[in-house]
């Protein structure tokens, strides 16, 4: 497919019904990414409602989701004034592999901020960060363009920070318009925290929670992920993402599997 864009497209094939393709271009091994499923179930969504942009998506992950055919059906639950909700499924094989309950409005974008707790993460210049990509190449890494802050990314030489701490740039390559959907893809774009804890390997999502807060301004976004606590097997991870206009527009929480340890 030609972009993220198209990736994402749903066609509308009955009332609350959509088909796509799923892109094998955003996944990890076999297993696509879970920004990148939740971007096709919100446009869905946007789609079957009154308002532009989806504000608040609980996502549930039940099974790893591969490329090819599925369906996504869209079953509302409320629609206001100014907001609608709706039951979201994707379906693989006749079988639902992601829920997501999608809260979907319309946001201002001249609107400004009356109270940050912060400002942006403090992440390095893009010239002093650096551009890591897995050993195999492909798949994710070839879709989005992320530079890392050297300090976060401690474990590639098997030095981890001892902190779950990892922070970045992001954006679509071929600089792609960034919009509500790449929100979706941004919190879920970097790799997990765990891996500075002396953890490896891949970490499923179980749930992930993720807020709109802002039309983003297009450019780099900055990307900001932590933990709380890792825990008998299951770990939390906490994003924020910021655009070029130093404005928080996304914020997530996600509870996943730890990763098998070294040794």
């Amino acid at each position: 497919m030609s972009g993220f864009g198209d990736a994402t497209a749903v066609k509308q094939v009955g009332e609350g019904r959509y088909e796509i393709v799923l892109d094998g271009g955003y996944a990890i091994g076999e297993a696509l990414n879970g920004g990148y499923l939740m971007a096709v179930l919100a446009r869905a969504a946007v789609d079957a409602s009154p308002h532009a942009h989806p504000v608040s998506t609980a996502a549930t992950f039940h099974r790893v989701t591969k490329a090819g055919p599925a369906e996504v059906v869209v079953e509302p639950r409320k629609t206001g004034r100014t907001a609608a909700a709706s039951l979201v499924t994707l379906v693989q094989d006749g079988r639902p592999v992601v829920d997501a309950l999608i809260t979907t409005g319309t946001l201002d974008a001249a609107a400004e901020p009356a109270y940050a707790e912060q400002g942006p993460p403090p992440i390095p210049p893009l010239a002093e960060c650096t551009d890591f990509r897995p050993p195999a190449g492909g798949g994710f890494a070839d879709q989005v363009d992320m530079r890392f802050d050297r300090a976060t990314m401690g474990w590639l030489d098997g030095r981890p920070s001892g902190r779950p701490d990892i922070r970045g740039w992001f954006r679509h390559h071929a600089d792609e318009p960034i919009d509500a959907y790449s929100l979706a893809l941004a919190v879920d774009a970097l790799p997990p925290v765990v891996l500075n804890l002396d953890a490896q390997g891949w970490a499923p999502t179980v749930e992930l929670t993720w807020h709109m807060r802002a039309v983003p301004a297009q450019g780099w976004l900055a990307v900001h992920g932590t933990g709380r606590l890792l825990a008998d097997g299951w770990f939390d991870e906490e994003v924020e993402v910021w655009d070029s206009a130093d404005r928080l527009v996304a914020q997530s929480r996600q509870l996943a599997r730890v990763p098998r340890a070294r040794g």
